[in-house]
């Protein structure tokens, strides 16, 4: 299995998209290879200013997703939130424009930095998902948008993620010469997701209410500016759920120490950064006495989750054999179940 080639848009595509908004002239189109390889994004100068069009394909997800995603991000934007507005289509048209089998998005670039891992961008980090919290807790949906539930928390999904894994991927040149070890490997995560699991659950999970969440509050989408969160990108896994999952995932994301081969980093995170990134929230939002202890638990699980799908997929991580990352996520488990009370006294 090879990596996924990232999806591109062809001229003629792009003419077509680009016929449905009023944008003036066009002075250059860039293309601009971040985020999903499924979803293919152009930075678009026009007379009008700066933009970015994203295409996604309709066999991937459902036009009343979409319609929701948009209709959390109007939220965001009329409560000035800082995200990159949507551009309706012409003539005060809808914010998505359908073309046969994809659908098509164009917003208004923000430009930014990106996240440099100081202790003053974290903690304006968790300050930024308290409010992002905030602003989403009087959102009415409808029915008819179909809003999507579920996370990584206790999902049967990744546990079938990791038994593929271990099943049909061991053939896999990542593995190779490691099929021995790999399934005591994958073995180890299924018991520590199970445990992280029933933590998490112990501490009343089922009780708590569920909220829109960002689903994917992590370094890549998030920019700043004097160590300042200038726009929140990225809200395709927005959905609904408890809040502890965006905590935890973002606490996880911001504190991670990485960079290079996954079998040289550390089995620690960045304690400062993990703390600084919790006081940012508290600031603003509230964690219970009931939910704190659960972090950590709710890290292990959206560390293995988060690695199962593209391995799973593709056998690997990114440029990373999946055997490799499946290491490391097994020396940071073993770290953080070692340290879950201390992490959030």
């Amino acid at each position: 299995m090879q990596q996924r080639e990232r999806a591109t848009f062809d001229a003629a595509e792009l003419a077509v998209a680009l016929s449905y908004y009023d944008l003036g002239v066009v002075e250059s189109i860039t293309d601009f290879p971040k985020g999903s390889r499924r979803s293919p994004k152009v930075g678009i100068v026009s007379e009008r200013g700066k933009f970015l069009l994203k295409r996604r394909s309709l066999s991937g997800t459902h036009l009343e997703r979409v319609q929701f995603v948009h209709r959390v991000q109007s939220h965001l934007i009329a409560a000035g939130f800082p995200v990159a507005k949507l551009v309706p289509s012409r003539n005060g048209g809808p914010t998505l424009v359908q073309i046969r089998e994809h659908v098509y998005e164009l917003f208004e670039f923000v430009g930014g930095q990106p996240y440099q891992h100081s202790e003053s961008e974290t903690y304006d980090a968790g300050v930024m998902l308290a409010r992002f919290h905030q602003v989403t807790s009087d959102f009415a949906t409808s029915p008819a948008l179909s809003p999507p539930h579920g996370d990584y928390h206790d999902a049967a999904g990744v546990r079938t993620g990791l038994g593929a894994i271990g099943s049909t991927l061991s053939s896999h040149d990542s593995f190779t010469g490691d099929e021995a070890e790999l399934a005591t490997l994958i073995q180890f995560l299924l018991a520590q997701y199970d445990r992280a699991a029933e933590a998490v659950n112990a501490a009343g999970w089922s009780t708590w209410p569920e909220r829109i969440v960002h689903s994917d509050w992590h370094p890549g989408n998030l920019l700043f500016r004097n160590q300042k969160v200038v726009a929140v990108v990225d809200y395709d896994s927005v959905r609904y759920s408890r809040l502890m999952v965006d905590v935890a995932n973002g606490a996880l994301q911001f504190s991670i120490i990485g960079g290079g081969d996954p079998a040289t980093w550390p089995d620690h995170l960045d304690e400062k950064r993990l703390a600084a990134f919790l006081s940012g929230y508290e600031s603003l939002g509230s964690i219970s006495t009931e939910q704190r202890p659960t972090i950590p638990w709710l890290m292990c699980e959206a560390l293995i989750a988060e690695c199962v799908p593209p391995i799973t997929e593709t056998g690997s991580v990114g440029r990373w054999a999946g055997f490799r990352v499946l290491q490391m996520v097994q020396k940071k488990l073993k770290w953080l179940e070692s340290n879950a009370e201390r992490l959030v006294r």
